[in-house]
């Protein structure tokens, strides 16, 4: 299967250095069918894997790693750009930050209007931000059509207070990425789509069939974002997490409440159209004070820098 060209010597990636990276914000369809046809195809059966840490023999105290690219990182190196955010474009501002901020997770959120009819739409600005209770967020985008500035995505989740949230998984991805059509309200993305309702135990808007895990969520907070003009930019809902769905396959055999990601094969977004997936993972061990406080390493970093000791 073709493989795309390694990345430079030194260890960058610079567009221009490879017809496989792309300046993909304002790619309309038969330019992004282009661009991919000169792509290799998707590996599926490329499997996640646990590799090394970037370097197992970093020492307490040494900053950057050894990685080939790290000069780039390191203090002093190349310049720096002070970028105002209030004297910027906003959709500049968009380009800027959600290229920066990524991967960032997807919420697949499902929801009822009040009269039953169903929505269902991605979010990635989305997180758990709390186990006890419960708990995740999820930001969602005014609409500059509708009167009041609500997606309807937001404007049920305000009239009922429930709502279903899915992670999406690489086997159906282009079915969740077709749902984030600027399609009527009288439109079924459910339809379009072609993923399955199932049926929820505590709420009434169902979750993805499809996806192998969903979570039903009672609204516990909204706060509307606003722009420096007053106008509705952004509705952040926090959602209580009532029932979790997940499929058996997920679960390590050895923790049943630890979900195997390579098994859950979560897709991420990036900047413009792009979209990431989990390939490769490393662990890295929390330090623990009582533990190395009195290493002769961390001991002589310290009393270099002047620190004490408790």
């Amino acid at each position: 299967m073709a493989r795309p060209p390694p990345p430079p010597k030194d260890g960058r990636s610079k567009v221009g250095d490879s017809p496989h990276l792309l300046r993909h914000w304002t790619l309309g369809e038969p330019e992004h069918g282009k661009v991919e046809a000169s792509r290799p195809d998707f590996d599926a059966g490329e499997t996640a894997r646990w590799i090394k840490t970037p370097e197992p023999g970093w020492v307490v105290g040494k900053g950057l790693n050894g990685s080939p690219y790290a000069e780039d990182f390191r203090p002093g190196s190349g310049g720096w750009r002070g970028i105002d955010p209030e004297g910027k474009d906003k959709a500049q501002l968009y380009k800027l930050m959600i290229s920066a901020i990524a991967p960032r997770p997807i919420a697949f959120m499902s929801t009822l209007s009040p009269d039953g009819t169903p929505n269902l739409a991605p979010m990635s600005y989305f997180n758990m931000v709390s186990h006890n209770p419960p708990t995740i967020m999820v930001s969602i985008q005014s609409d500059s059509k509708s009167p009041e500035g609500l997606k309807d995505t937001s404007r049920n989740v305000l009239s009922t207070r429930q709502f279903c949230c899915s992670i999406i998984s690489e086997t159906f991805v282009e079915a969740a990425n077709y749902t984030s059509i600027d399609a009527p309200p009288d439109i079924s993305e459910w339809d379009l789509s072609g993923l399955t309702p199932r049926q929820s135990e505590i709420v009434k808007p169902p979750h993805v069939a499809e996806s192998a895990f969903s979570m039903e969520c009672e609204l516990s907070h909204a706060h509307e974002l606003r722009r420096d003009d007053g106008v509705l930019s952004n509705t952040v809902v926090f959602g209580r997490v009532k029932r979790i769905h997940a499929k058996e396959f997920l679960f390590d055999p050895e923790d049943p409440m630890k979900v195997v990601l390579e098994r859950l094969r979560p897709v991420t977004r990036l900047g413009g159209l792009g979209y990431g997936r989990v390939t490769e993972m490393f662990d890295l061990p929390r330090p623990v004070w009582d533990k190395v406080k009195d290493a002769p390493e961390v001991r002589a970093l310290l009393n270099k820098r002047g620190g004490e000791f408790e």
